[in-house]
């Protein structure tokens, strides 16, 4: 977790702080439940709410000697509330308040960024339906291919982050589980109905089965999702560089008055919020493996799981939530070009329309394989003579026999390749 890269809101989930407090819900939720079911004697939780505090560095100085956290935490409290709090943690085990507690947290942080994913979803839709009939070239291999229009490009985003919420909100159900089931899973030393009660109180839903642990395949997916929707982050990012180009610059990144491009050279104005998006973007990607490799235990536990986990809680969702933000503010500020989209839709002298020229020649009679080598090689032409494509083909007697010059000029329209923009919309934004 780097401060650069960090916002509060997710930095408060994360925090020691924040982890300590949510142990000692599930311990008080436990607590009421055994009370309940006249496990433990009354008055347990409400004493243990009412005195047990939040001592960091206390709990830090017991677990230097004890060399366990839970056990640390226990005591802490313990000190506090009296001796009515050694009936905490009846028939549990450590993880029972860890797996509980991670949940709880990767489901709030899953929440916010479902909020950083709305906000990105409503500057789409804004942007998109500015620039819905804004016509720039597509290109597929980094080549001209046929045009479109920029608010094509800004839909077809707005539908992929559209996904990802989707994904995101079945991720958090999907984690949303609690275990206070013991040791092995089995219930031996405590009531599976304090798991239940635990699991209402919390928000959460019983884990089906665990074994000493919460099911790290729950986990797995929660992350692999997050880095799909890092993968989405970097897509636009890319997309955005690639545009700011010096030779293609149909779009830039908003540039402030007194910012500074480069240390060598005043002129410059670089992409640097998206660069730094695609770079944010393989951080929370390159935690998805080990999540996935937390999966395979030692038969009903081992440890292997618990680093990493410290460490890709915070960093995924931290990082993820400052890249989210990042880019939906970059979208909202950034600033179009439509002049020179159409000068670079217009860059190839017509080249763009040579799929249709083909087309048309096979409705005459004319087989695809010709067709497609004649149109071929007024391109190549074109390109190298730097002349308009359809001056060539205006003067090849073998497509002027077969299609009159009206004909082909209908051709060199762009508003056909725009047609279906509004069908296309409709299906995006319904």
């Amino acid at each position: 977790m780097i401060e650069r890269y960090s916002r509060k809101e997710l930095k408060d989930i994360w925090s020691e702080d924040n982890k300590y407090k949510i142990w000692l819900d599930v311990e008080i939720a436990a607590a009421e439940a055994m009370e309940k079911y006249r496990i433990i004697p009354k008055g347990v939780a409400s004493i243990v709410k009412k005195k047990g505090k939040i001592k960091v560095k206390r709990i830090h100085d017991i677990e230097a000697k004890v060399k366990h956290d839970v056990i640390a935490f226990l005591t802490s409290i313990t000190e506090q509330a009296g001796i009515k709090a050694r009936y905490l943690h009846q028939g549990m085990t450590s993880s029972d308040v860890l797996d509980t507690t991670f949940n709880i947290q990767l489901a709030q942080s899953g929440k916010i960024l479902l909020n950083d994913i709305d906000k990105i979803l409503s500057v789409l839709k804004k942007q998109a339906k500015k620039y819905k009939m804004t016509p720039c070239i597509g290109r597929s291999h980094g080549i001209h291919a046929e045009p479109i229009t920029f608010g094509l490009k800004l839909a077809s985003f707005y539908a992929e982050f559209k996904r990802n919420k989707e994904r995101l909100k079945n991720s958090i159900d999907n984690i949303s589980t609690c275990a206070i089931s013991g040791a092995v899973g089995t219930y031996a030393n405590i009531n599976p109905k304090i798991e239940i009660y635990v699991a209402k109180k919390l928000k959460l839903k019983p884990e089906t089965i665990s074994s000493q642990i919460i099911p790290r395949d729950r986990h797995a997916q929660y992350f692999t999702t997050l880095g799909i929707i890092a993968s989405s982050v970097e897509r636009v990012a890319t997309e955005i560089r690639h545009l700011q180009r010096s030779e293609v610059y149909e779009i830039q990144e908003y540039f402030s008055k007194d910012q500074k491009g480069s240390s060598a050279m005043p002129h410059k104005k670089n992409p640097i919020l998206s660069e730094n998006l695609t770079g944010l973007a393989r951080i929370v990607r390159g935690h998805v493996i080990p999540a996935l490799e937390n999966v395979a235990l030692w038969h009903e536990r081992d440890i292997s799981h618990s680093s990493v986990e410290r460490s890709i809680g915070p960093d995924a969702n931290i990082t993820l939530d400052f890249a989210l933000v990042r880019l939906g503010n970059l979208l909202d500020k950034m600033i179009v070009y439509p002049k020179k989209m159409s000068e670079n839709l217009n860059f190839t002298r017509g080249l763009v329309f040579s799929q249709e020229v083909m087309l048309e020649l096979t409705k005459t009679g004319m087989s695809r394989e010709k067709a497609y080598k004649l149109v071929q090689n007024h391109a190549k032409k074109s390109l190298v003579n730097k002349v308009n494509l359809i001056e060539l083909l205006k003067k090849d007697k073998n497509i002027t026999n077969k299609m009159p010059v009206k004909n082909i000029e209908k051709i060199f329209n762009y508003n056909k390749h725009f047609k279906n923009v509004g069908y296309i919309f409709k299906r995006v934004f319904k």
